[in-house]
């Protein structure tokens, strides 16, 4: 996992593109952002005090690579503290995160026969990796995406710069309000049972998804979760 630390932060950028989605862009005020492409992030909206334990905070998957100044992430307003995150972060408010947690993707995982899947804001950890080096190496990687409506597709951009990164990388876009929910039948159907599957999205997804894939005999090494909520 690495070395977790804390980091004094200034919000660079706030975003508002769809009702309840808020995309937030950090400064580091104390180093350079040291983690890996899928971990994630705590972030405290109160005052940190060395002397005292961690404050109340959330959990959000970093969006941006390793490579790239700041950090970026987006989440979705659902409870309690995501709307007072939404009514109290600023640009120019000084904040503190500490991270990094998880090893979604680890440099033991393969790159080839890879299928992403994610399902709305669930696709921000893979975005990580799409933006990064080390994506390049990958081998014909796949994405399925899920959202309620085109109009909730606001990573069209990562998505080009990801295909420019790695031209074998194939995009498939669902959404609900034309041709229904992701089907992890049809998936496994385009693909494999050696393929490695990821899976990022709602919990209710990824569990059934998991369940689904494992009783069609997919390898439990294979199946890969972000599960830190």
């Amino acid at each position: 996992m690495g070395l977790v630390k804390k980091y004094s932060v200034i919000v660079k950028e706030i975003e508002h593109p769809l009702p309840n989605i808020y995309v937030v862009v950090f400064e580091s005020q104390n180093g350079k952002f040291r983690y890996k492409p899928g971990q994630f992030l705590h972030l405290t909206l109160d005052e940190y005090d060395p002397s005292r334990q961690w404050p109340e905070s959330r959990c959000f998957s970093i969006q941006t690579s390793p490579q790239q100044e700041y950090l970026k992430i987006t989440y979705s307003v659902k409870g309690d503290y995501t709307k007072r995150i939404a009514q109290e972060l600023t640009v120019g408010k000084n904040v503190w995160i500490k991270m990094p947690y998880g090893e979604l993707f680890s440099t033991l995982s393969p790159k080839t026969h890879c299928v992403f899947i994610a399902g709305g804001t669930g696709v921000t950890p893979y975005l990580s990796l799409f933006s990064s080096e080390q994506f390049r190496s990958f081998e014909s990687p796949v994405l399925y995406f899920g959202a309620h409506s085109e109009q909730y597709n606001i990573y069209k951009k990562e998505f080009e710069q990801a295909c420019r990164f790695n031209p074998s990388f194939k995009i498939i876009s669902k959404y609900e309000d034309i041709a229904g929910l992701l089907n992890i039948d049809h998936i496994l159907q385009q693909n494999s049972l050696q393929s490695v599957y990821y899976l990022s999205g709602p919990p209710k997804m990824i569990k059934s998804f998991k369940i689904f894939l494992a009783s069609k005999n997919v390898p439990r090494s294979n199946i890969k979760t972000d599960e830190w909520e």
